[in-house]
Order: structure tokens, then sequence, then C-alpha cells
């Protein structure tokens, strides 16, 4: 019984935690904000979400440390969040441990087998200096004991999908303004060019043409503007 209402109180908690960042997104809260996801890590949350029960070849026990150390990813990803390594230590075990070299390398060698178990993936690095960050495959998994694991309620996973589904139609959009954008500042390049041009070659002619070079040079004047706003727009 007790044990029956110690997980009901955590699933409370999640569901209000996740109720609470929802809200934040939706307001434009800056610490959400900077959350920035690219379209490839929008596609291996959409996976992890979506995904069946997993075979992997390892326990994954409660009070183990793969089994804290999925869970632990699994919380950062329900917050569309890619953890390294000291994430996910200062999460489960505090600051000072995330800052022992000694300890970092013991939890860098479980995540290692975690990764040949088909539970994480090791993701690339931005930055040559930045840790390695890692990702479930999925948020059920069926372990070496043939024992069923899930690391998030259905509730959870679907308003993380509601989420990523925002995402996803948010970078679909900014891919087409972005393709509009490049060819209005294509055209603009060409016209720039092109009047210039027109305006050298009026002053190269036997007989200066005034009527022609000034109306060039104004169009390449003008055209020059528009090209500076929309480069300084990008």
């Amino acid at each position: 019984m007790q044990r029956v209402e110690t997980i009901e109180n955590n699933v409370n908690k999640n569901e209000k935690f996740l109720s609470s960042f929802l809200l934040k997104l939706l307001n434009g809260d800056n610490s959400v904000a900077q959350r920035k996801l690219t379209p490839t890590e929008v596609q291996f949350l959409e996976e992890a979400t979506s995904a069946d029960y997993t075979n992997c070849n390892i326990r994954l026990r409660e009070g183990e440390h793969q089994y804290s150390l999925a869970k632990a990813i699994a919380s950062f990803q329900l917050e569309l969040r890619f953890p390294d390594v000291k994430d996910i230590i200062g999460r489960l075990y505090g600051e000072e441990e995330a800052n022992s070299v000694q300890f970092v390398r013991k939890i860098q060698t479980i995540l290692k087998k975690m990764e040949k178990s088909n539970i994480v993936r090791i993701l690339p690095k931005t930055k040559p200096w930045d840790l390695q960050r890692y990702a479930l495959l999925s948020f059920k998994f069926e372990d070496v004991d043939k024992s069923l694991v899930v690391l998030a309620t259905d509730e959870e996973m679907r308003q993380a999908q509601d989420l990523l589904h925002s995402m996803a139609l948010q970078y679909r959009a900014g891919g087409g303004r972005t393709g509009r954008a490049i060819l209005k500042v294509s055209l603009l390049a060409l016209a720039t060019g092109g009047s210039y041009a027109v305006s050298v070659w009026a002053l190269l002619q036997p007989i200066i043409n005034p009527v022609a070079f000034v109306s060039a040079f104004s169009i390449a004047v003008v055209v020059s503007l528009l090209l500076g706003r929309a480069l300084s727009r990008r």
C-alpha cells in the first residue's frame, strides 16, 4: 500500500512539473527558450517517445547504477534536453560528485556499457571541448532478465510528443522563411550587380547618355540599400 502511494506521489510530481514546464514554454520563459533543439535532436526525441519496448542485454533493476542513470536521462529528455555526464551526476548525486574526475570516469564507463547494450546513444559533440551528451533510444525496455522497464508514463510521453510536434511545425515554417529570405537576397544582389554594370557601361560609351547613367546608378543605390537591410535582418 505504501509503495503504491509513493508511486502515485511521484507521478503527481512529474505531472505538476511538466504542466509548469509547458506553461513556461508557452509564455516564452527565457530559461526554457534557450534550450533550442536542432532538427536532428527533435528526431531523436520523437523516436524515443514513440518507440515500443526495446531489448537490451543488461539488467535495469531499480537501485542499480544503470537504472538510475537511465531514469535520470529520461527526466532530462522529458524536459527536451540531452544531458552530458556531469548533468546526469549532478541531478543524481550532487555537484560535488559531478566535479570528481574519478567519479565522472566511473559513470562514463557505465554509460559506455549502456550504449553497447542498446539503451543510450552518444550524441556527437557540437564543439571539440564539449562533453558528450546522451539520449535514450526509448522510454520502454525489456532487459536481459525479460523484465519490462518503463521510464516515463504515457501522459509524460504524450506531453513531450505534443511539444515536439509544435517544434517540428516551427522548424518547417522557419525553413520556408529562410528559403524565401535567401531568394530575396540573391535577387537583390543580382539587381545590384546588374545596375552598377549598366552604370559603368554608360560611362564607357563614346557619347555618355546622362539619363541612362543617372537612372542605372540611382537604381543601383536603392537596390544596394535594400540588400543591406535584408542582410542585416538575417
